[in-house]
């Protein structure tokens, strides 16, 4: 789910007519230690109307044992792929995948540091000295490359940030060109919660640092972030895999290929290279101490010769897409696309025995409720105005890696997407009173979710977490870095909700105990009501009379080049 953080979305029971065959079962207590298999499995399987028994079925398929934790890249994600694609079929989608498929093959790298490699740091008229591997540097693999060696000047840019519109420029009175740079990782914590996550974003800021010329970047240790995860404890993952997508000659995706990441520097080794600087790293450390840090650049005394190696090896997975056709000759050309990821983290170091992360909550429930949608449009029996499109996608677990690749490399003329709706990990084990969509007062999509909660008698709430900057960690960024408008949903927090939300992070996300025989009791009757929430609302999208729009000035939609935004 998600790129770190919490999330939510929501509507009443009375506002929602279903198609019942017989009363839904009172939710049962939360399995126990003590539970037996017998308890679990009678209460797991109990007995349920259709609708909710359709949703349920997708999900105990796709977070069985037998998927693996459905890994990008393995044999059990590409089963399970192969089963969405069953599913849309049978929702009567067209195919839009590869060569008249439903899936679209996307080529993976894994990458990960071959070995230590090296750093030398020449100070200015002295001789070269090595810095300690685990002690003061950290080697970061490269996926565009088997070998990178990069040896030149260190310029340090405090965030590494280049913001005007916040008033505030790392790079004044520095030329970086054919430079390394070294920045703190993070963003000022005056910028409001989205702008903030997405100049933080290590890799957006080698995208500023390459148009500035520069021929590197390293991410240098600060206190708050020694504080959080030790240098130590960094140095234990550093050769750990990675993944992204491949380009047509194999090498490995990345947006600012001309500036890679070359590692970390902890604080003991900035200070090697601040040493004879005209700014003192002590100084340094004590300004990022303070919460409204503004950092003067400085080119330091010296050259550091770095040598990588990295290690990629090519992976294939699978985004599976399926098409719903618009009916209005106007506008049947314009794509609303709904998404929703279906990988997670496979299987990993084991709790209580268990070593299998099936991924209940994230995100098979989202995939079971995006194929359930589908079949709504189905069953209505009149096809919305404009097309939408059904797009689980690969890897968001690695990176929002799948729907960057598809939104990128999309498998219909990309000029025809116009919205996208995200569903990522909604948490359905309470009855939820109200919806929430992350990103909605940032276009028209804002006022066609309040139009859809209306018709449902829900309550609309703001995001109440705005500092997480949430709009930018689940696949829909990938979207909204092509110009797309894009809102994320979720069942809201009002009345049992929040705590039914911290129970599920603190105790079982990413956890082997994210399935359905440990999560607390999953309310399916909720969750048929989420994909009602999520039908109308692609339905007000796709039959609205205008386009969806970014909201002019938006920082997004003018960032990205999106419709409306100028």
């Amino acid at each position: 789910m998600l790129r770190t953080a919490a999330l939510l979305l929501a509507l009443p029971l009375s506002s929602i007519a279903f198609a019942q065959t017989a009363p839904a079962p009172a939710p049962a207590p939360a399995a126990s230690p003590a539970e037996s298999v017998a308890t679990i499995n009678a209460r797991v399987n109990a007995p349920l109307p259709a609708d909710q028994a359709a949703m349920k079925a997708h999900v105990m398929f796709l977070s069985s044992d037998a998927m693996q934790g459905r890994e990008a890249g393995t044999e059990s994600y590409n089963v399970a792929a192969q089963y969405v694609a069953s599913q849309f079929y049978s929702a009567g989608l067209k195919p839009a995948g590869d060569e008249g498929g439903y899936l679209q093959t996307v080529p993976l790298v894994s990458y990960k540091a071959a070995d230590k490699g090296s750093f030398r740091y020449t100070p200015r008229g002295g001789s070269a000295a090595a810095l300690v591997f685990g002690e003061e540097y950290l080697p970061a693999p490269d996926p565009s490359r088997a070998k990178t060696v990069v040896d030149a000047p260190v310029v340090f840019v405090g965030y590494g940030i280049n913001a005007p519109q916040f008033k505030r420029n790392d790079y004044a009175g520095v030329d970086v060109k054919g430079k390394i740079v070294a920045f703190f990782s993070g963003a000022p914590a005056s910028f409001p919660g989205e702008e903030r996550a997405h100049f933080g974003n290590a890799t957006n800021k080698a995208v500023a640092a390459q148009a500035m010329g520069a021929v590197g970047y390293l991410t240098l240790e600060s206190p708050t972030s020694a504080k959080v995860r030790p240098f130590s404890r960094l140095a234990e993952s550093y050769d750990s895999a990675r993944m992204t997508w491949a380009r047509p000659d194999g090498s490995g995706f990345f947006a600012a290929a001309n500036v890679p990441a070359l590692g970390a520097v902890s604080m003991t080794g900035a200070a090697k290279l601040f040493a004879g600087a005209h700014t003192s790293w002590a100084s340094v450390v004590k300004t990022a101490e303070t919460p409204a840090a503004r950092f003067k650049p400085v080119e330091l005394p010296g050259r550091l010769a770095i040598e990588l190696a990295t290690t990629i090896t090519p992976v294939t997975s699978y985004n599976v897409a399926g098409m719903l056709e618009g009916s209005d000759p106007a506008v049947k050309s314009e794509v609303v696309v709904l998404t929703a990821h279906l990988d997670h983290v496979g299987v990993g170091t084991p709790k209580n025995g268990d070593a299998i992360y099936n991924g209940a909550m994230d995100n098979a429930v989202g995939i079971a409720a995006m194929i359930e949608e589908a079949k709504r449009f189905k069953a209505s029996g009149t096809p919305p105005k404009r097309s939408v499109l059904f797009l689980a996608v690969t890897a968001e677990e690695k990176g929002l890696v799948g729907s960057d690749y598809f939104a990128r490399n999309p498998s219909i003329a990309k000029d025809r997407m116009v919205a996208n709706v995200n569903l990522d990990m909604p948490i359905i084990t309470y009855k939820f009173e109200d919806v929430i969509a992350f990103g909605a007062e940032r276009s028209t999509l804002g006022g066609y979710v309040k139009a859809a909660a209306a018709k449902l008698g829900v309550t609309f709430s703001p995001d109440p977490m705005p500092d997480q900057g949430l709009f930018t960690r689940s696949d829909h960024y990938r979207f909204v870095q092509q110009g797309i408008p894009a809102v994320f949903l979720w069942p809201g927090t009002k009345g049992p909700g929040k705590a039914a939300v911290d129970e599920f992070f603190a105790k079982h996300y990413h956890q082997p105990s994210d399935s359905m025989g440990q999560v607390p009791a999953i309310d399916w009757e909720s969750g048929t009501r989420f994909i009602e929430a999520n039908y109308l609302i692609a339905r007000e999208i796709a039959d609205a009379p205008e386009r969806p729009k970014w909201n002019r000035g938006d920082f997004f939609g003018t960032l990205y080049e999106g419709y409306g935004a100028k």
